[in-house]
């Protein structure tokens, strides 16, 4: 499901779903706020606001998959609600359904994009602006993610982006970072302010891109753009630091190390976006360089470009995972090893967060996950745990230390989570959770879309669509570590949520729970 048309945002639009194989529009006979409850609920936006009628945003194309759509507002989603047959309606597209939910966010003013400009959210029928005391990135980190636009770059206070009109909602906001919502974050009452519009805060995101592959970090590996609803890569064709520079700016990875060639994280799949790319290395994003058009080609995706930038960090080593690992980061053209000299939790909190896995479970000494080769770049690291990246946390100076491979520093942070089983992809399948050195399955007792939705999120995966039961996507094996899970759909981690205990269960494996989430990842 997706919220589209005119004036639209992530939260308010034209209700469109996704049924054998094509989208398709909500005719609005009978359409209210029950209905549209289900659709905010679904979309993670809050609660309903308005159920708009008469194709407020717009007119659709194509299929209108559902009419007479009639739920009590509790559903899980939309298609469980009574409705006619897929497809069987008697309107047109005159009458496409929208709804307005509670999570309502835009960026607007004089040089704003749609992932940079004043911040306003919809609060009592209108649109209003948010007052810059306090204002920060923690804030802005948290509107960026809201509006999939990667994340913050700058938060820009002084109605940096034009001074609004109306209302001034938010005042004193203080967000942590994680929160799903600014509204959820700390504030005074809405409407409760002592600002003008002078003082309208803004955000500047790092927009629609991201790096994936095999190996790939928050800060390396293939590049990809999201355009036209898909994500897509870009062709090598060209491609050197000048382009590097802009990617690693734009994401806040520092700056361009290296260009890797031919799929050096590995061949993506379907779209090639961008070719041809010829960037001056001081453009705001990567589309605002020179290229062949969107989709203009001539290449496969064994051209596919990459990039490695000055924050890459991973973890790698025996038994380790994207989530726990040694910890290794790029310096100089290669990569090399942490000292476990002082190594404690507040430095593995930087590197969880920084490699977007939650946060610090354990910090094992020792080369827990084996002894590394090469450079040791860092010793005596002491971070307060509040820094952006590890090389930001004080040290003895690159490649300054007094230590061997023996005392290479570990982390285990808080996301380990997989999706498996037969029919499974990367934001489908069967649960698992990583625990005591072994993968196992969660048992579906009490298993509902508020505990799908924080998998969705913490997989970076997007919203949850359906919470399957009965082992959907076939039984697992080895332990069933989690039973009598209750998320209230906010947590950062499956883990976090209330459980029965690591491993204490009633159940077996014809019960392992699963998720669909909504694939729609966006950084």
């Amino acid at each position: 499901m997706e919220l589209v048309g005119s004036g639209s945002t992530r939260c308010s639009g034209r209700v469109e779903i996704y049924y054998n194989n094509s989208w398709g529009t909500v005719c609005d006979d009978r359409w209210d706020l029950n209905d549209a409850e289900v659709v905010c609920r679904q979309l993670n936006c809050g609660t309903a606001l308005e159920a708009l009628q008469s194709t407020h945003f717009g007119a659709g194309t194509g299929q209108i998959w559902l009419d007479e759509v009639t739920c009590s507002g509790s559903e899980s989603s939309l298609t469980t609600c009574v409705h006619n047959q897929f497809g069987s309606h008697n309107c047109d597209h005159r009458k496409d359904a929208g709804v307005i939910c509670s999570d309502v966010i835009r960026l607007s003013g004089s040089g704003s994009t749609r992932c940079s400009g004043r911040v306003e959210v919809y609060h009592n029928n209108s649109w209003g602006t948010v007052c810059d005391d306090r204002w920060d990135l923690n804030d802005a980190e948290v509107v960026c993610r809201q509006l999939n636009c990667g994340s913050a770059l700058q938060a820009p206070p002084s109605a940096h982006f034009g001074a609004g009109t109306g209302q001034i909602w938010l005042d004193d906001v203080t967000c942590s970072g994680n929160e799903s919502s600014l509204t959820t974050c700390v504030h005074n009452q809405f409407g409760s302010h002592d600002c003008d519009h002078r003082e309208d805060a803004g955000v500047i995101c790092s927009g629609p891109i991201r790096l994936a592959g095999p190996g790939s970090t928050r800060c390396s590996g293939r590049v990809e753009v999201y355009h036209s609803k898909s994500w897509g890569t870009v062709c090598d064709d060209g491609w050197d630091l000048n382009d590097a520079e802009v990617v690693c700016r734009q994401i806040n990875c520092g700056s361009a190390l290296e260009v890797p060639q031919s799929a050096h994280f590995g061949a993506g799949t379907g779209q090639i976006w961008l070719d041809n790319v010829t960037c001056s290395g001081n453009e705001n994003s990567l589309t605002e360089c020179q290229h062949s058009g969107f989709g203009s080609n001539r290449c496969e995706h064994g051209q596919d470009a990459a990039v490695i930038c000055s924050d890459a960090i991973r973890l790698v080593g025996s038994g380790s995972t994207r989530c726990s690992g040694r910890v290794e980061i790029y310096y100089n053209n290669s990569w090399g090893t942490v000292c476990d000299d002082g190594w404690d939790l507040n430095d593995a909190e930087v590197v969880c967060r920084q490699i977007n896995c939650g946060s610090a479970l354990e910090v094992p000494q020792s080369a827990h996950f084996g002894a590394g080769t090469g450079q040791i770049w860092l010793d005596d690291v002491t971070c307060s745990g509040s820094e952006s990246s590890l090389i930001g946390c004080q040290h003895s100076g690159f490649g300054s230390h007094n230590c061997g491979h023996f005392e290479d520093a570990a982390v285990i942070c808080s996301a380990l989570i997989r999706l498996a089983g037969p029919g499974s992809s990367q934001c489908s399948g069967r649960v698992e959770v990583y625990h005591n050195n072994s993968w196992g399955t969660v048992c579906d007792d009490g298993w509902d879309l508020n505990d799908a939705e924080v998998v969705c999120r913490q997989i970076n995966c997007g919203s949850a669509l359906q919470a399957p039961r009965s082992a959907h996507f076939g039984a697992g094996t080895g332990p069933i570590w989690l039973d009598d899970v209750t998320c209230s759909g906010n947590e950062n981690s499956l883990a976090e949520c209330q459980h029965s205990g690591f491993g204490s269960n009633t159940c077996e494996h014809g019960q392992d729970a699963a998720v669909i989430c909504s694939g729609e990842i966006h950084f």
